[in-house]
């Protein structure tokens, strides 16, 4: 669990590396999202964490008239950004939205909560936003529901050290497992957890990149992982060089799994 107080830091940085694996992941995740959020004609959501706006940007093309709000804390992102119709930027904290009560229709949120320092606060806060009977929406991490077989150890023992370098940062790699009672704690009684699967195998469309992703995950910490101790450099270059040999075979496949939820206000 966060400890009081800590800062949060994103572990990941906003080098154009970790924009570009940002993007790819995107294109891997986005449809499946979309459909989960259930968005209808002039909708007005608001998209807490935006990043890049990729997503953003397909939520406001899902239905007619979707009016998209991106919150984020990044100048670096916000700039980044992709321009599309009907999607505007806010630069500001999930933990304090600059907006009136009840002003969205759908208020969501993916691979955010694991990166700030109090994530049941800014539930709270995307229900606080959130109109009577409106949804908030949520897509969350667990590191370790990762499954690669034939076994990768090296990267198994760095992917851990990835895990203890987030907390230090006052991050949670498994915060996923916790959305059920985060959501009661901001004060939702009409919950719903679901999965999204994120399943790879040699050959079969998406494989590639999600292995890329995964390398991209650990290059982005790279410095930190070192700097920190939790790793050393000949560990994470094993763990890479795994990782591309797994790539490669013919028998490697990778399963995994998002938690989501969502709850009624």
């Amino acid at each position: 669990m966060k400890k009081k107080g800590t800062q949060d830091t994103y572990i990941h940085g906003t080098e154009p590396s970790e924009q570009k694996r940002l993007a790819a992941l995107n294109r891997l995740t986005n449809e499946a999202f979309v459909r989960f959020l259930g968005v209808v004609p002039r909708m007005r959501a608001l998209e807490v964490g935006s990043g890049l706006g990729i997503l953003a940007a397909e939520v406001a093309a899902a239905a007619e008239d979707v009016q998209v709000i991106g919150l984020e804390k990044s100048t670096e992102q916000i700039a980044a950004a992709v321009t599309a119709p009907r999607v505007t930027f806010v630069q500001g904290d999930a933990h304090a939205m600059d907006f009136l009560d009840g002003h969205f229709d759908l208020v969501y949120a993916r691979y955010v909560l694991e990166h700030v320092s109090d994530p049941e606060k800014v539930i709270r806060e995307m229900k606080r936003v959130v109109r009577p009977a409106g949804r908030v929406a949520v897509c969350e991490n667990d590191i370790t529901l990762l499954r690669l077989d034939p076994p990768c150890p090296g990267f198994d023992e760095v992917w851990r050290s990835f895990e203890r370098y987030q907390e230090s940062l006052g991050g949670d790699g498994l915060i996923g497992r916790r959305l059920y009672r985060l959501f009661r704690a901001a004060g939702f009684s009409r919950i719903e957890l679901s999965f999204q699967p994120e399943v790879h195998w040699h050959g079969s469309e998406g494989f590639s990149a999600w292995i890329q992703n995964l390398i991209g995950n650990i290059e982005s910490a790279r410095e930190g992982l070192v700097k920190s101790g939790f790793s050393v450099e000949k560990q994470i270059t094993q763990a890479i060089t795994e990782l591309m040999d797994f790539s490669q075979q013919n028998n490697a496949s990778s399963c995994f799994v998002w938690n989501r939820a969502v709850a009624v206000r």
